[in-house]
């Protein structure tokens, strides 16, 4: 390989895609971010994901031959080791999908497929918020939840590729059904999808509030940024709801901290941008449920690579794989 070797990096989500040309300095050259066409079914979004490739690597003035490796990180259930896809919550109709031969036939690279919040863990390890600590977790909040969890200074993954996720951890035993087919998962309590539904679920009931002003009038178009925004103007069912999924996050840290007894949590993603309003109620509840002592030995910081986590862990986690095999 080169001395400075070029990889692409993919991060594939449910709502984008997000792909990058990095060297192994974790600098970036170029990038595309593009939206997910996840209901219009599997052909769709690789079909998407080729594009992008193709407007980052023009971007960049490269050709595919003038990368070492292409690292893709995508959401679900996947073996690292087979590149397949085995389920995927927030991508309706995958299952089984051998999405790195997929890659590798059409774009003519060697390519390595992981956990989408897998691959977010790394980046902050190699490049980010984790550089210097061994065991960390690394959470992304958004439309679900992801997790990533650093074990001496590695990626655990698990049997076969699968551990990590913490978006999955039951809750509520009676909450509400999650799209992996299991009911009162942490992500259908804490996430940004949550955080929606139980405002339009407020509003349909007719709660006095001024979230549905914010949206424009049409309740399709409420996000978690504009029940943000009631809250920052005093609106107190926003405030109420952000609490609410505050406490739900800071429930399943609590189960973090007494399973791993981490030194760092590293907390990126969309929702996490609100800020105190959520993270306070959630760093409470995880004080007053979690060990004492464990407690007190964890950090909590945000992540510092924002969106491009994902592209730079799994560009980093292709070429380091790729000198490994080599040398």
């Amino acid at each position: 390989m080169p001395e400075n070797p070029l990889a692409l990096g993919i991060d594939l989500g449910g709502s984008k895609i997000l792909t990058a040309v990095v060297n192994a300095q974790g600098q970036i050259s170029s990038r595309d971010h593009s939206p997910t066409p996840a209901a219009e079914g599997q052909e769709a979004v690789i079909k998407s994901i080729l594009e992008s490739v193709d407007r980052a690597l023009n971007q960049a003035g490269i050709a595919t031959s003038d990368l070492g490796a292409i690292g893709m990180g995508a959401p679900g259930i996947s073996n690292p080791e087979t590149g397949i896809i085995f389920a995927s919550p927030n991508l309706p109709g995958w299952r089984d999908v051998p999405l790195r031969d997929i890659i590798e036939r059409e774009l003519g690279k060697k390519t390595l497929v992981m956990n989408d919040a897998n691959a977010a863990a790394l980046g902050e390890l190699y490049f980010g918020a984790g550089r210097g600590a061994r065991n960390f977790i690394c959470i992304t909040i958004g439309t679900g939840i992801g997790g990533g969890i650093i074990i001496d200074g590695k990626i655990y993954t698990g049997a076969f590729g699968a551990a990590g996720e913490v978006g999955h951890m039951t809750i509520d035993n009676n909450g509400p059904l999650c799209n992996c087919g299991n009911t009162g998962c942490w992500e259908t309590l804490a996430s940004g999808t949550a955080l929606v539904r139980e405002a339009k679920h407020q509003i349909e009931e007719g709660a006095r509030t001024s979230i549905l002003d914010y949206a424009g009038g049409d309740i399709e178009k409420v996000t978690p940024r504009i029940i943000h925004a009631a809250a920052g103007q005093g609106d107190n069912l926003a405030r109420e709801l952000i609490a609410q999924t505050g406490y739900y996050l800071g429930v399943g840290l609590a189960n973090l901290i007494n399973i791993f007894n981490p030194e760092l949590i590293v907390i990126g993603g969309g929702l996490s941008n609100i800020g105190d309003m959520l993270l306070n109620p959630a760093f409470k509840t995880a004080k007053k449920r979690a060990y004492r002592e464990v407690y007190q030995a964890v950090r909590f910081v945000p992540a510092e690579l924002g969106q491009n986590s994902g592209v730079l862990g799994a560009a980093a986690f292709a070429l380091r794989e790729m000198k490994r095999t080599i040398a």
